[in-house]
């Protein structure tokens, strides 16, 4: 079962995250554990002939560290380069975020395995057991790895009913939003960009001008270049999603991409911010210049 949640981050912004709740973890998690027994029978057969047939004390303490590094190391690894996916999270389309929406960092998933493995599952666990009773008793599906780390598991796959309305692209930007390299986007920062235009103009003015501005700076250090002089951070994030958009609808229906990257300033004279994208107004205390 799934679920909407409201998350507030550090600016008192709410954020709508579909939550995944015990099903779809469940069955990531299976196809995890599936993948770290076949691991560890492959170490377990190379060990076995490795090593002497008379030293089983030696057998017995390797494949207990080997088992040790398997079950806490495979998913640290894979959620710190994947930016919170592992093998089993890919297959069903979750993704580990920070409590406030952003990205997990090695940290956050090093004290996931560790809980994972001593508390959550294994070592102290009882098979799950623990992982299953503390998710059911959270609101978001968190289990002890994930309040000890401030993290949860989002879906990353939403059905179409359930998304957000479209972004449309600010008048003048389309030329210059034509020429970014949009590869350089990671998907959780255009997740998070979303999730602001969705939301900013029911936000108090303050801390819709510091959370855009702060995505806005993120968006444009992704991709190596910054907000253009006069344009608000709205405007930037929504020309980045829609023209990232438009080019996967171009690939999707025409088998090739949108115009080669590069860099182009927006039209002259854009110093008045367009219409918000999905037709909504801007509150006119919204002050848009970057904060000093």
């Amino acid at each position: 079962m799934h679920e909407e949640s409201e998350l507030v981050t550090g600016e008192a912004v709410v954020l709508d995250l579909r939550v995944a709740k015990l099903a779809s973890r469940a069955v990531a998690m299976a196809l995890d554990v599936l993948l770290q027994f076949a691991a560890l029978l492959g170490l377990g057969m190379v060990l076995a002939f490795a090593l002497p047939a008379t030293d089983e004390g030696l057998f017995v303490a390797l494949l207990l560290v080997c088992t040790v590094l398997v079950m806490v190391g495979y998913p640290v690894v894979f959620e710190t380069l994947s930016r919170g996916r592992s093998l089993g999270k890919m297959a069903v389309g979750l993704r580990v975020v920070r409590v406030d929406g952003g990205p997990i960092r090695f940290r956050h998933a090093l004290v996931r395995g560790l809980a994972g493995f001593v508390v959550d599952f294994w070592a102290l666990g009882l098979f799950g057991a623990v992982a299953v009773i503390v998710s059911l008793c959270s609101s978001n599906g968190r289990r002890v790895g994930d309040f000890l780390a401030g993290t949860l598991v989002v879906r990353e796959r939403v059905p179409a009913s359930a998304g957000y309305a479209a972004i449309s692209m600010p008048p003048g930007l389309e030329g210059w939003a034509a020429q970014l390299d949009l590869t350089r986007l990671p998907d959780d920062l255009a997740l998070a960009s979303r999730q602001f235009l969705a939301r900013f103009t029911e936000l108090r003015p303050e801390a819709s001008h510091a959370l855009g501005w702060g995505l806005a700076q993120q968006v444009g250090n992704a991709l190596g270049t910054p907000v253009p002089p006069g344009v608000p951070p709205w405007a930037f994030l929504a020309a980045v999603l829609a023209e990232r958009r438009n080019r996967d609808h171009a690939r999707a229906f025409h088998g090739h991409a949108a115009p080669s990257p590069g860099f182009a300033a927006p039209s002259p004279g854009f110093a008045e911010p367009p219409t918000p994208p999905s037709g909504t107004a801007v509150p006119a205390e919204n002050p848009f210049t970057p904060p000093s």
